[in-house]
């Protein structure tokens, strides 16, 4: 192969499409290398395991670009690097909180702006668990006279200094790592409210349209708050799409709007549309 044969394809290396003044988007990697990459998730959620070797060999470019492509998915949770290639993410924990705040932040607050333009003053809401839940709350700070619930004490410390929004927090048990507020008593208060709009996140989304999470207790609480909700609005960034997670919180079809930062896959589109859910794509309404 000539080096303008692999120039072409392989966008990483000198010359190539990938590199500054190609056709980049605003998470700095250029078209065919996210197409690539999207591929890549597609060949290793199908086989449960794929070798640096192989999708090199199958994407024709070198292992040096799939190492990167791998290390860059694994970073965004959508797959787990392993000695040698790549398999699918654990569905029993999470990534860490810390890891999850700064993971996909610029599209988490697009999503956060849009879905406070769906939101009017005047409104009581259910925020639940979650980083981009927490960015609807900072984008919500302009609102006036809300009265917002709450099982996460990050929103709750968000919203509290907002003087025109009042701010209640469910009991129970304080779960350390993230402050999030779980157990029966938080299912208990939650369900003594019957509000306009609940906001939740969602750990994964499965490609036959079920909602997915790691804790069971947050998925309780969860569903206690679509249960007492008059809309409910899910709010998920791109990496959520086919990613796994062990319990089940719902169907896609029982909310009432998805907002998130990219087209969903078809099937998940073809489900939602024949549901008459609606999905808002941040920047393209």
């Amino acid at each position: 192969m000539t080096q303008r044969e692999r120039e072409q394809a392989d966008p990483e290396i000198p010359g190539g499409e990938g590199q500054e003044g190609g056709f980049g988007d605003a998470s700095g990697k250029s078209a065919s290398v996210k197409k690539r990459q999207e591929k890549i998730l597609i060949v290793v959620r199908e086989k449960g395991f794929a070798t640096i070797e192989a999708l090199a060999r199958e994407f024709h470019v070198t292992p040096q670009t799939i190492r990167r492509d791998i290390n860059m998915l694994s970073r965004e949770g959508l797959l787990h690097r392993y000695h040698g290639g790549a398999g699918l993410e654990s569905s029993t924990e999470n990534l860490a909180y810390s890891d999850r705040k700064i993971l996909c932040r610029q599209e988490k607050r697009r999503i956060a702006a849009m879905v406070a333009r769906h939101i009017p003053d005047h409104a009581s809401l259910f925020i639940n668990i979650g980083t981009t839940t927490e960015e609807v709350a900072r984008a919500l700070c302009n609102h006036q006279r809300l009265r917002v619930i709450t099982n996460n004490l990050n929103v709750a410390g968000i919203m509290a200094g907002y003087d025109n929004v009042e701010v209640i927090i469910a009991g129970g048990l304080i779960r350390h790592r993230d402050c999030g507020i779980i157990g029966e008593a938080t299912i208990d208060f939650i369900q003594q409210f019957k509000v306009d709009y609940g906001i939740i996140g969602i750990s994964g989304i499965d490609l036959d349209g079920t909602l997915l999470d790691f804790d069971f207790r947050e998925v309780r609480a969860a569903r206690a708050i679509i249960d007492n909700s008059r809309k409910t609005f899910l709010v998920a960034d791109h990496t959520k799409f086919g990613r796994n997670a062990m319990v089940r919180l719902a169907d896609i079809t029982e909310i009432d709007a998805l907002f998130t930062d990219a087209l969903p896959p078809l099937t998940l589109r073809e489900k939602l549309e024949a549901a008459d859910v609606e999905y808002h794509v941040a920047d393209q309404e």
